[in-house]
């Protein structure tokens, strides 16, 4: 039998869970033709169904909204992470292994916002992590940037914390987490950003196609923004790595001014 990983098996449970399957198989079989001794009645003050108080308790919140206040309410870095680890209304945080905040050098003049984490990412609990993260650093350094180091100029973070279950993430997702990005921008104030990839560019731009989007200025939180071909995008079409390079020399000037 084929293995099934962590990250398959959390899904699965969670979607049997969905169905209303949240009791494990009993020992002895249920006749779920016969009626109870008593029904259920809605009128009746002091009945109270099991579920009901949870699920209408979860739905009666805005995710969105209460996004937004937990972002604005932190006044430091420290406190913006602490309102993301907090935060309980991303299902995505209970099947991840790793919270992903950031990486490099707060202050650092340039910012770089990637996808969501991958596998990789969740667990070793970097970004750009594996041959992506390699081919990242190597085109960085060649423009005299870094995200190590005493003088490393990039900052890194990603469009959510935590890993979603498909390669896309869900638009609802996007939108809950999209509040903390734009707060963890105003904080980190960096000269400009990257936008690494159609998810940076789908969250802070609400577009998508970079390859047409790559190279051309833009503006995000009022700084200037590139997007930016994503290294794992490079890696499966080596032939636009003389784009990449256009967009490197472009922000090595942008931030030389």
């Amino acid at each position: 039998m084929e293995s099934v990983d962590f990250h398959t098996a959390r899904a699965l449970l969670e979607w049997q869970i969905e169905l209303g399957a949240d009791e494990c198989i009993g020992d002895a079989p249920v006749d779920r033709y016969v009626l109870p001794e008593k029904l259920f009645k809605p009128n009746q003050p002091d009945a109270k169904p099991h579920l009901t108080k949870g699920p209408v308790a979860l739905e009666a919140r805005d995710p969105v909204k209460e996004a937004q206040s937990a972002a604005q309410s932190a006044t430091t870095l420290e406190e913006l992470r602490a309102a993301l680890e907090a935060f309980d209304l991303c299902d995505l945080k209970r099947g991840a292994r790793n919270m992903l905040f950031s990486e490099g050098s707060a202050g650092a003049p340039v910012m770089v916002v990637g996808e969501p984490p991958d596998r990789d990412e969740d667990r070793t609990g970097k970004f750009f992590a594996g041959p992506s993260g390699q081919l990242l650093d190597r085109m960085f350094a060649a423009v005299g940037m870094g995200r190590t180091g005493e003088a490393a100029s990039l900052y890194i973070t990603g469009i959510m914390p935590w890993c979603p279950r498909t390669s896309d993430p869900r638009p609802k997702d996007i939108a809950m987490m999209t509040p903390f990005l734009l707060r963890h921008i105003e904080l980190a104030k960096p000269k400009v950003l990257v936008l690494m990839g159609n998810g940076a560019c789908q969250a802070l731009l609400a577009k998508r196609g970079i390859s047409r989007l790559r190279g051309n200025w833009t503006e995000v939180a009022g700084r200037p923004a590139l997007p930016m071909l994503h290294p794992a995008s490079l890696i499966r079409n080596p032939e636009t790595k003389r784009d990449a390079w256009a967009d490197l020399l472009s922000l090595k000037a942008a931030v030389d001014k």
